[in-house]
């Protein structure tokens, strides 16, 4: 089988799953015979659940047929592990990685960026007639062509959550003739809900007792109980109800003493979660960290804090080296495997020393 390497990038595409039954391939032999793309989609599963991403921390590892095919089995290995904070993670991780990548593409259509020509890269209409949304949404031709769309109201309240922040209550937009105006980012980020929708129906399904279901339940019990510990991390970070950014980890520190214009989405993601970890807010956040308040840092929020098992835990410093976000390590980062366990371990110690300090101020006295 050789996809289409559009479709290793975008496998919720309805054209890629037809190119999967097409290729008349059975996810049971790929299971049981340990096809690379199985280790493909248990990674894809890992790194939703721990760092909210779909990437890859190794690519060049897996071939086309290996994305597009560990789709599938990812979606397998979800309705295993049956947990709900599972789902919802693994959709919120397809759609935030889709997410990433359609801005690429949508810019280097625009050529607002030079980006490799090697790249299979997808348009907006593509992606609009992909969700049903092309008689929807009207590009406007102004002063900026291209930054300004009108969405049909019907469109954008079935995919617009309120939840997202003031700013996408149909109260506060410009609404005239049944449409809806929106700003570029904005449009993308209903296209983001409506990935994280598609991934998200049907989950999870059962497996068990269905056509070769019982035989590939056994062959991935060892994932499925591997995924589930996994999961279970968040319970084992620390907890530290203290803010105080000079004791961060060289990483954040440096993440958030970046001016420049504008964070990629996993680094955005690492900052935010880590911040969130704190007890942090959408204001609190915005107040200190401006250059965080991007237009998403809303949505981020909530989605890293529902108070609920789906909160995502700090990514890990491997995960941090992975995405070139570790910086400046020094003696403790040699000591931790997560930036919220340094933090922890630097308030402890600031707090033992400060109560050195009174001991030995009363000792004197």
């Amino acid at each position: 089988m050789r996809p289409d390497p559009l479709y290793a990038r975008y496998p919720f595409f309805d054209a890629a799953r037809e190119a999967v039954q097409a290729a008349d391939i059975s996810p049971p032999r790929l299971v049981t015979e340990g096809d690379p793309a199985v280790d493909r989609a248990r990674e894809r599963v890992e790194r939703a659940l721990m760092s909210g991403t779909v990437t890859s921390e190794t690519p060049e590892r897996w071939s086309d047929r290996d994305e597009l095919l560990s789709y599938p089995i990812a979606r397998i290995l979800v309705s295993l592990v049956d947990v709900r904070a599972a789902v919802e993670k693994y959709a919120e991780a397809e759609a935030a990685t889709a997410f990433e990548r359609l801005t690429e593409d949508f810019d280097a259509d625009d050529g607002a960026a030079l980006r490799s020509v090697s790249t299979p890269r997808t348009d907006l209409p593509t992606v609009l007639e992909e969700f049903g949304l092309d008689d929807d949404v009207t590009r406007l031709d102004d002063d900026r062509p291209g930054d300004r769309f009108r969405v049909d109201v019907t469109a954008y309240l079935r995919l617009a959550d309120p939840d997202w922040g003031a700013d996408w209550r149909l109260v506060n937009r410009d609404l005239a003739d049944g449409e809806v105006s929106l700003d570029r980012s904005e449009l993308q980020r209903l296209l983001r809900e409506a990935v994280r929708r598609r991934v998200a129906e049907g989950l999870p399904f059962e497996v068990r007792g269905s056509t070769g279901g019982d035989a590939i339940a056994s062959a991935l019990d060892d994932d499925v109980t591997a995924l589930r510990e996994r999961l279970s991390e968040r319970e084992r970070l620390p907890s530290v109800e203290v803010v105080a950014p000079e004791r961060f980890p060289p990483c954040m520190r440096a993440i958030l003493d970046d001016e420049g214009d504008g964070l990629p989405p996993h680094t955005a993601f690492a900052v935010t979660a880590f911040l969130v970890s704190l007890g942090l807010d959408t204001d609190a956040i915005a107040e200190r960290w401006p250059a965080l308040d991007d237009g998403t840092l809303s949505y981020r929020v909530t989605v890293l804090d529902d108070g609920g098992a789906s909160q995502y835990p700090v990514p890990s410093c491997a995960t941090m080296q992975a995405f070139g976000d570790c910086v400046d390590p020094d003696e403790r980062c040699e000591t931790i495997d997560n930036p919220l366990r340094y933090y922890a371990g630097a308030v402890a110690d600031a707090d033992a020393d400060a109560d050195d300090d009174l001991s030995r101020s009363e000792a004197s006295d």
